[in-house]
């Protein structure tokens, strides 16, 4: 029997060892850029072309190399910081030269010239897939240049499994970050097909922030610090105010290397002790400092994971120092003694007044909601008058609308009864198909599909009366591991529960709604509709709005305008990483345009290869969730039937585009287990 087990040869050991470190040309910059920083760089250049694909020159002043050293580093297995295996248990640096520069050299063309400042001349290397083809001596300035070409050319079937330039582009842009914030005493610059993306000076990390981020993030960021023996926790973090619904500017450092870690980020927000609107992440930028020992950063390929060998530890002592930060400079919410809590339902003062604390909170939406508390030495308490509640306008003033929402109650108030004379009203619309509501039925065209509604509502409801609905016609099918769930008994007593939830009465018990979720499962059906079928509808701004977005935010709007003018926005360039918005989205009115495209964009940046989404399905959902958040509000008897009525005419109405529960079907049977128990 013939032997069938061979060693390989380094050409393909190589390449094979090449598919864990360079999975993309970010890969390969990040690599490079660790190991300028690790050869003590002050200045470090990146030029990139086609994303990568085409080029990628790295030039630093670091220390450079000798001759050896040069050709040493392209071997396998060749390190400058393991001389034992104890100190894979002490590795403070990045890498300075070798290990990686095999696996690129085993995929990619490279040329590379070094100098130390000592030598008079430097080394250039030239290697194609692994074979050296020139080493000699040259003159050329101290430090390293290294040009990466045609990444994977010898490997096709890599090639071709490489994203859109655009993509790709995102992801250099999300490395280069990383280590430009890791390093802040370090000057970086960033070029990608000749045109300048970043240009950031040395400095502190506040300014490296603002380079970075923008002029806006100078007023959101707050130094945090505490120092223990076992580790010291310092960085910055932004106010609540500032949180987005996309988690992308969210940075974890440990021992200046970049990670991420879902249990310290729970202590961070944790730390803000509930000022975040729901659904929000805050800013932040950590540095941790910790002894090698008691970590492992060996559990994932890109080292972008580890573990703490008392993670317990190390969760308290970070939520103590952000905790500590939002208490000094005074980022919860503070007390008003000026305001005046006497206020009707429609948002207008009641006769005499009473000083009163005035407790700010973060609604789920993102909007500030005032509960207003009767200062103790009040002596009679205050006691609305909900026979004179007006429903919700939608042509109040922003004002009166939130002092509305703070006012008013979640559930259906008591009403007036009705008059005995005019109890024919009592029987106008009971035919229901004669005359039912008219709610527009074509989800796909733009516009306020609760508009019909909303002029439907009497401007008091003292005098109910009977309006049909298609609800009422509807076999609604609700999976919930019980029987198909029959009709709406009653759709006038349509109960709203803290402005989230609507609890409606149906033949076998009752239903609940999820009233956000109800409202991101019919949005994302007229936004994927517009997208596909290319006709939203678009609402002209009467002042065109400026906006001026991160680099990588502005490369991803110019790779995704035909799709964002398909949705409804409009806008043009108007400079450097800058957009001038003249239309957005119908269905999108009543927010603030510059925050609506900024997330936006961030939230696609975020689901870039994390879901397996085509492009207009991914923008739908992260468009119809954003928007969804600014209608957890109090919802008029006439909103709450068409809200209804448009959820079981929706493509799922039980389940949101994530796979979230719509509706919880409470039975007869179950609700009278609860008082058994």
């Amino acid at each position: 029997m013939l032997n069938v087990i061979q060693l390989l040869p380094d050409s393909i050991a190589n390449q094979i060892a090449a598919g864990e470190v360079v999975q993309r040309p970010a890969s390969v910059v990040k690599e490079l850029l660790e190991n300028s920083v690790d050869a003590k760089a002050k200045s470090v250049q990146v030029i990139i072309r086609e994303a990568g694909r085409n080029l990628i020159q790295i030039v630093d002043d670091g220390v450079g190399m000798t001759e050896t050293d040069a050709r040493m580093s392209f071997e396998r297995h060749a390190t400058s910081k393991i001389r034992s295996s104890d100190d894979l248990f002490r590795i403070r640096t990045m890498g300075f030269r070798g290990e990686a520069l095999a696996s690129i050299a085993a995929v990619a063309q490279i040329e590379m010239r070094t100098r130390r400042a000592e030598e008079e001349l430097g080394t250039l290397i030239r290697i194609e897939g692994s074979d050296i083809k020139t080493q000699e001596s040259i003159s050329c300035l101290p430090g390293t240049n290294l040009l990466i070409k045609n990444l994977f050319f010898n490997v096709p079937a890599r090639r071709n499994f490489l994203k859109s330039n655009s993509v790709e582009m995102r992801h250099i842009l999300d490395e280069f970050q990383r280590v430009s914030l890791a390093n802040p005493e370090v000057a970086f610059s960033l070029f990608h097909n000749d045109q300048e993306i970043y240009n950031l000076p040395a400095g502190k990390l506040s300014r490296r922030i603002v380079d970075m981020f923008g002029k806006s993030y100078r007023e959101q960021l707050n130094h945090c610090e505490e120092k223990t023996p076992y580790v010291t926790v310092h960085g910055y973090i932004g106010k609540p105010e500032s949180a987005k619904k996309a988690r992308n500017e969210q940075f974890f450092f440990v021992n200046n290397r970049y990670i991420k870690h879902n249990y310290l980020h729970h202590a961070v927000v944790g730390a803000y002790e509930g000022t975040l609107p729901e659904g929000s992440h805050p800013f932040y930028v950590l540095f941790i400092e910790i002894d090698p020992s008691h970590i492992d950063i060996n559990i994932h390929p890109t080292k972008t994971e580890i573990k703490f060998d008392d993670e317990r530890s190390v969760y308290a002592i970070m939520m103590a120092a952000v905790r500590k930060a939002v208490g000094v400079y005074n980022l919860s919410p503070s007390l008003d003694f000026d305001s005046d809590v006497n206020f009707l339902m429609g948002g207008r003062p009641a006769s005499g007044k009473s000083t009163a604390i005035d407790t700010k909170s973060e609604r789920s939406d993102g909007l500030a909601v005032k509960s207003d508390v009767p200062e103790r030495n009040t002596a009679r308490p205050i006691t609305p008058s909900w026979a004179s509640a007006t429903p919700v306008n939608e042509r109040s003033s922003l004002r009166n609308d939130s002092l509305d929402k703070a006012a008013g109650s979640s559930f259906d108030m008591p009403k007036a009864k009705p008059s005995v004379n005019n109890w024919q009203t009592l029987y106008e619309g009971v035919a229901g198909a004669d005359n039912p509501v008219q709610l527009p039925s074509n989800t796909e065209e733009g516009g306020d599909w609760l508009g019909a509604a909303r002029q439907e509502s009497h401007p008091t409801e003292s005098e109910p009366i009977t309006l049909g609905s298609r609800a009422n016609q509807l076999q609604i099918n609700v999976e919930s591991g019980e029987e198909s769930v029959p009709v709406l008994v009653d759709d006038d007593n349509i109960v709203q529960i803290q402005n989230r939830y609507l609890l409606a009465p149906i033949k076998s018990g009752m239903m609940l709604i999820d009233q956000r979720r109800a409202y991101e499962r019919i949005l994302y059906d007229q936004f994927y509709a517009a997208l596909t079928k290319r006709n939203g509808a678009s609402q002209q701004l009467l002042f065109p709005k400026t906006i001026t977005l991160m680099p990588v935010d502005f490369q991803l709007a110019l790779d995704l305008r035909d799709d964002l003018m398909n949705l409804g926005f409009e806008f043009d360039e108007l400079g450097a990483n800058t957009f001038v918005i003249r239309g957005i989205p119908t269905l999108t009115m009543g927010e603030n345009e510059e925050e609506l495209f900024a997330n936006l964009l961030a939230q696609l940046r975020a689901d870039t290869g994390r879901l397996k989404l085509d492009k207009s399905e991914s923008m739908a959902r992260s468009l119809a969730r954003r928007s969804a958040m600014r209608h957890v509000a109090r919802l008029s008897t006439t909103e709450r039937r068409a809200l209804v009525d448009q959820l079981f005419i929706s493509a799922n109405p039980s389940y949101t585009p994530a796979g979230e529960r719509i509706t919880i079907v409470l039975t007869l049977d179950k609700i009278a287990g609860l008082f058994h128990q």
